[in-house]
C-alpha cells in the first residue's frame, strides 16, 4: 500500500476583533460617567495623557435644575419626562421579544426577581418551583432575557454578569473565560499566580483586565429608582435658533482630553495615548450625529412635548446615517437630550407606529401614547381614577387610535402607574386595626 502525503492550501474567513476595536466598542456604548472613569484610569498609567477639569455648566442649568425642583410640573409631565426604572426598561424590551404567551409568565417572574443591581436575585430552580414549571423551560426564557440591553442584566453572578458584556462587546475570548472564572485571583492583584492558575501569560490578563475595567458590574444601577431621572448632566443639549433646532454636545459632561507629546514615556504608549483620543473624537462624533439625526425627526416633539413624538426606529436612524443598527444601539444607550421640555433618554424616544389601516385611525408612535396616558392619569379626578377601559375611549378620542384594553394595562404598568382602585385606595386614610378587621 503507497502511502502519499499531500500538502493543501486552503483559505478560511474569521472575524477577528483586535485590541483597539474592541475599545473602540467599549468607548462607543459609554455614557458620560463611564467614559470619564475610562479616561482617569487611562491617563493614571499612560503619561501622555492630560485631563483637565470639565467647563463649568453654563446655559443648561436652570432648565436642568427645574425639571428636579418639580416647580410648574405635574405628577404627569413628571411622568412622561422621568428617566425608565430598570423594571420599566425591561418590560419595554420584553414587549419588543414578542414571547410566546407560555413563555410570558415565566419572564414577569424573572423580571420580578430582578434586583436594583440588574442581577436575578433568585434561583432559576426556586423560580422554576413556585411557577411548578420545568427548570429547562425558565432556563430557556433567562438566555433570552440575557440578551437584552444593556448587557450584564439578568446575571446570576459576577463572573457571568462580566462574561455577558464581554460577548455583547465582542471582546469574549478563552482567556477571557479563564480570567472570569478566577475574579477572587484577580481582585488579589496577583496576576502571576493568576497566569500560572488559568495557563495564560501576564500579557494576555493585563489585556482582559483592561477590558473588564470598563465594563459595569451593576448594569442595573444607571436606571432611576421610583422617581424622576438621575441627578446628572445630559450628554447633548438642544436650543431653539433661527434656522431650527441646534443640538451641540454638553462639554460639563466630560473632563477635557489633551496628548501632551513633550511628556517622557515609549512610543508606544504614546501612540496608544493618540489611539484614546481618537476613540473619544469617534465617540464624540457619532453621538452628536445620532443626536441631530433625532431632533431633525422629533421637531415637533421638541415644540409640542413628549406626547407628539413621532414613530422611529434605530434602523431607520442607522440607514440615514449609513451606519450599523449596532453602531446606533450602542451610541445611545445611556446617553440623554436636555430639551425645553426636560431631559429624555435618546433610546426612549424609539418606539414602533401604531394605528394606520390597523385601527382605521391616525399613526402615532407607541412613546407618544404612553405620554399622553400619563397625562389623561394626572388629570384625572382625584376621587374617580380612570379604568382601564374608560383610558382606551379617551386615548381614542384625543388621538384617534383605538388600543386594546391588554395594551393599555401594558403601558401603564411600563410607566409604573398602579392600577385604578390601587389610585383610588392610595387616597384614603389608613385603616386601624379594627377597621381592617370589619372590611
Amino acid at each position: 500500500m503507497n502511502t502519499r502525503q499531500q500538502l493543501r492550501l486552503t483559505q478560511t474567513q474569521r472575524l477577528a476583533l483586535n485590541t483597539s476595536l474592541q475599545s473602540s466598542i467599549a468607548v462607543l456604548r459609554m455614557d458620560a460617567s463611564g467614559l470619564t472613569r475610562y479616561l482617569e484610569e487611562q491617563a493614571a498609567e499612560n503619561p501622555y495623557l492630560r485631563l483637565g477639569p470639565a467647563p463649568e455648566p453654563q446655559d443648561w442649568l436652570p432648565r436642568w435644575s427645574g425639571v428636579f425642583s418639580g416647580q410648574g410640573l405635574g405628577a404627569a409631565a413628571e411622568l412622561a419626562t422621568a428617566a425608565p426604572s430598570l423594571i420599566a426598561h425591561v418590560l419595554a424590551q420584553i414587549e419588543a421579544l414578542d414571547l410566546p404567551p407560555a413563555q410570558r409568565p415565566i419572564a414577569l417572574a424573572l423580571v420580578e426577581a430582578l434586583e436594583p443591581s440588574g442581577w436575578l436575585g433568585s434561583r432559576p430552580a426556586a423560580i422554576a418551583q413556585d411557577l411548578r414549571r420545568p427548570l429547562a423551560e425558565i432556563e430557556a426564557v433567562l438566555a433570552r432575557l440575557q440578551q437584552l440591553e444593556p448587557a450584564g442584566l439578568f446575571a446570576r453572578s459576577l463572573s457571568e454578569c462580566l462574561l455577558l458584556q464581554a460577548k455583547d462587546a465582542g471582546v469574549f475570548s478563552e482567556a477571557m473565560e479563564r480570567v472570569l472564572q478566577n475574579l477572587e485571583l484577580l481582585a488579589s492583584g496577583d496576576l502571576a499566580r493568576l497566569a500560572r492558575h488559568a495557563k495564560l501569560s501576564e500579557p494576555q490578563i493585563r489585556s482582559c483586565l483592561a477590558a473588564i475595567r470598563s465594563m459595569n458590574p451593576k448594569p442595573g444601577a444607571d436606571f432611576a429608582a421610583d422617581g424622576p431621572s438621575q441627578r446628572r448632566p445630559p450628554d447633548l443639549l438642544v436650543a431653539r435658533v433661527a434656522t431650527g433646532w441646534s443640538v451641540t454636545l454638553n462639554g460639563a459632561s466630560l473632563p477635557s482630553l489633551q496628548v501632551d507629546a513633550s511628556a517622557s514615556g515609549s512610543a508606544a504608549a504614546l501612540s496608544a495615548a493618540r489611539a484614546v483620543a481618537h476613540m473619544v473624537q469617534a465617540r464624540n462624533t457619532t453621538l452628536l450625529l445620532a443626536g441631530r439625526e433625532i431632533v431633525q425627526r422629533q421637531q415637533e416633539a421638541l415644540r409640542l412635548g413628549p406626547t407628539a413624538l413621532a414613530p422611529m426606529s434605530m434602523a431607520d436612524l442607522a440607514e440615514a446615517l449609513m451606519l450599523h443598527d449596532s453602531t446606533i444601539s450602542r451610541v445611545v444607550a445611556g446617553a440623554s437630550l436636555d430639551t425645553p421640555h426636560g431631559t429624555w433618554w435618546l433610546r426612549s424616544l424609539f418606539s414602533q407606529a401604531l394605528g394606520g389601516s390597523e385601527s382605521g385611525g391616525a399613526v402615532v408612535s407607541g412613546a407618544a401614547l404612553r405620554a399622553r396616558l400619563s397625562l389623561l392619569i394626572g388629570a384625572e379626578l382625584r376621587h374617580a381614577p380612570l379604568s382601564d377601559a374608560a383610558l382606551v375611549l379617551a386615548l381614542a378620542q384625543s388621538t384617534g387610535v383605538t388600543l386594546s384594553r391588554r395594551t393599555i394595562t401594558k403601558y401603564r404598568e411600563t410607566l409604573g402607574i398602579p392600577a385604578a382602585y390601587r389610585r383610588k385606595r392610595q387616597l384614603l386614610p389608613p385603616l386601624g386595626e379594627k377597621g381592617r378587621s370589619k372590611g
